[in-house]
């Protein structure tokens, strides 16, 4: 991998002010996560008397319950506001984005839309894993970026020391950082006064024709399809005819506006800025993020450069929470649906297609950036659709090389071909970046170790804290990696990956036999020299879920024909005997072999009933 100085030599020259006859400046405001983005956004609206006194709030932009409860911001929110530097109105177009890796998608997006970047540094934690992810993003976008050291105020804050990080870790020179503090206001104005001063104008228009890139866009039940998008070339005004250049299909735009940060009205959108349109888009799939709006009267030659499609690494099923004979009913399946395609419109990163289950009825098989990506989509789906999910235990894509050299993906356990005719199973592999204290690079080595990681090296950040990098099988760290992490480093140690291809190894299938049947949906891929351990672990945690029946329950897993693992459920017996008061005791013999063999009848032809619980338990690796 390139470093950041070899980057930041490579990077395009910066568009200057002069060519922009409008003071606009597009940014985004990019960070780690808890590193006080959402609290600066809340300062930038304060200080440009963009919100009032009396309407302020903690964490403004982040509207969502979802991103108050948790603290972290999950969705982007574009907003203008207005400073005045040097006797001129400047208007600023910025973009608050998530922190988590999981949502580096939704910051992609928002750096493909400006022209720079504010990089927020934690003057308590310093550079993290995210901040060095983060700048190398906003360089491959060509953006230039003001470093920040935020929160000075708190006790244990070092700018020094982080401003000499964030220059040996990301070359940015640390006599270029500003020191601010986003909770009490202390710097704010100079900030404010070095974005309109560093960072370059919007770059000129290179057509007449008009251009528009749809960054975001959601569902509203009353107005259709709302979408948010940056102009780069020619103007959008309220009556337009306008064309989406993927589809084709064509509206009238009944209603312009921009954030500020309250929805504001107006009648035209010119050249570099940044709103929302209307024009009764009642079909969710007409709108594509990425796409380009461009006039029906006079359409544009060529698009404007998409974005790049996310990877989906993480795989789980969807199914409404009906079981048994309801299993699938159409009213919930279709609820589900519709909740999905919604959802899916505001979040294009995550994919989806129909999928049935034997166990589970029809529902959905869903793809993610990563686990925490998933949980709050699964989240959101029950709280925006009011729905009960189902969800089955997550896992990887894998590429699956057949003897006839043939390469297949797949993103199941369950559709995973005859083992006869396949020759080697490819397990996705991750390069991770570990940011942790020195004290911890041991503990973390063994980690890593029993994760089946391979040692690629370790570089200093400080005199403290070093950057461990690790190849890693993202089967490994998908389910409880990161939070082994945070508890050996203390909350201190911070991670960052990437997938940078597929290895053959030694994989096998494992079967999950309930009562002799297989259960496709607790099915899973893992490793040879885990497969024992792990199907153990999972036994146990089904024989706590399973209720008893009133026969006997074999668990088994097996790996094609073979058994390597069982436990039991014991039956619930009816004391036949009790009535026995005296007597011989082969009348209690005969009263026992009688009830035999109506627990043999049962067990051939009873169902076990497996509770939702159930189906979670292979994310339980436990210790």
């Amino acid at each position: 991998m390139q470093t950041f100085m070899d980057r930041l030599q490579w990077r395009l020259p910066s568009f200057s002010a002069k060519y922009s006859a409008v003071p606009v400046r597009n940014f985004s405001i990019i960070a780690h996560i808890d590193h006080g983005k959402s609290t600066l956004a809340d300062r930038l609206l304060q200080a440009t008397k963009a919100v009032s006194d009396r309407d302020r709030r903690e964490q403004f932009l982040d509207d969502m319950d979802l991103e108050r409860e948790r603290g972290i911001t999950i969705k982007a929110s574009a907003v203008t506001v207005h400073h005045t530097y040097n006797g001129e109105d400047y208007q600023l177009n910025f973009i608050d984005t998530p922190g988590h890796v999981d949502f580096a998608y939704e910051v992609s997006r928002a750096l493909t839309a400006c022209e720079g970047a504010i990089l927020v540094v934690d003057a308590t934690q310093g550079v993290e894993a995210q901040t060095v992810a983060n700048a190398y993003l906003a360089v491959e976008n060509n953006l230039e970026l003001i470093p920040v050291v935020n929160k000075i105020d708190l006790p244990a804050a070092d700018p020094e020391r982080v401003a000499m990080e964030i220059e040996h870790v990301l070359g940015l020179p640390a006599e270029e950082c500003i020191y601010c503090s986003a909770k009490t206001g202390q710097g704010i104005v100079e900030l404010l006064d070095a974005i309109c001063a560093k960072l370059p104008a919007p770059r000129p228009p290179v057509t007449d024709r008009t251009r528009a890139l749809i960054f975001d866009s959601h569902y509203d039940d009353y107005r259709g399809v709302i979408v948010y998008f940056r102009i780069f070339d020619g103007t959008l005004k309220v009556g337009d005819k306008i064309r989406m250049m993927s589809s084709g299909r064509t509206f009238t735009v009944t209603e312009l506006g921009r954030y500020t940060p309250t929805p504001t009205k107006v009648k035209s959108l010119g050249h570099a800025e940044v709103g929302y349109m209307v024009a009764a888009i009642k079909t969710l799939e007409d709108v594509n993020v990425g796409d380009t709006i461009t006039l029906d009267s006079a359409p544009a030659d060529q698009p404007l450069p998409g974005y790049k499609e996310p990877q989906q690494m993480v795989f789980c099923d969807f199914y409404p929470a009906t079981l048994g004979a309801d299993a699938g009913r159409k009213g919930d399946y279709e609820a589900l649906r519709d909740a999905i395609e919604r959802l899916h419109l505001n979040d294009a990163s995550f994919t989806y297609e129909a999928q049935h289950s034997e166990a589970l009825g029809f529902g959905f098989r869903c793809g993610f950036l990563g686990l925490l990506h998933m949980d709050i989509v699964q989240e959101r789906l029950e709280r925006e659709g009011k729905l009960e999910i189902v969800q089955t235990a997550p896992t990887v894509s894998y590429q699956i090389e057949m003897s006839d050299g043939a390469m297949v993906e797949i993103h199941n356990p369950a559709d995973l071909p005859d083992m006869s005719k396949v020759k080697a199973i490819h397990e996705p592999i991750v390069k991770v970046e570990i940011i942790c204290p020195n004290e911890n690079i041991g503990d973390l080595m063994k980690l890593c170790d029993a994760r089946r990681g391979m040692y690629k090296g370790q570089r200093f950040v400080s005199e403290t804290r070093q950057i461990l990098d690790y190849e890693l099988p993202l089967a490994e760290i998908i389910y409880d990696f990161y939070d082994k992490l945070k508890s050996i480093t203390r909350g201190y140690g911070t991670m960052d990956y990437e997938v940078t291809g597929y290895r053959p190894d030694r994989l096998s299938k494992v079967n999950i036999l309930v009562n002799g049947m297989p259960v496709e949906a607790l099915s899973l891929i893992c490793h040879k020299d885990n497969a024992e351990q792990r199907s153990r672990l999972i036994l146990k945690k089904l024989k706590e879920q399973i209720d008893r029946h009133q026969f006997e329950i074999p668990l088994q897993a097996a790996i094609g024909g073979k058994i390597i693992a069982r436990e039991s459920i014991k039956a619930m017996r009816k004391n036949v005997t009790a009535k026995c008061y005296g007597g011989d005791i082969t009348r209690k013999r005969k009263l026992l072999e009688k009830q035999k063999e109506g627990k043999k009848r049962m067990k051939n032809v009873g169902n076990v009933n497996i509770p939702q619980e159930a189906f979670l338990a292979v994310l339980d690796q436990g210790e």
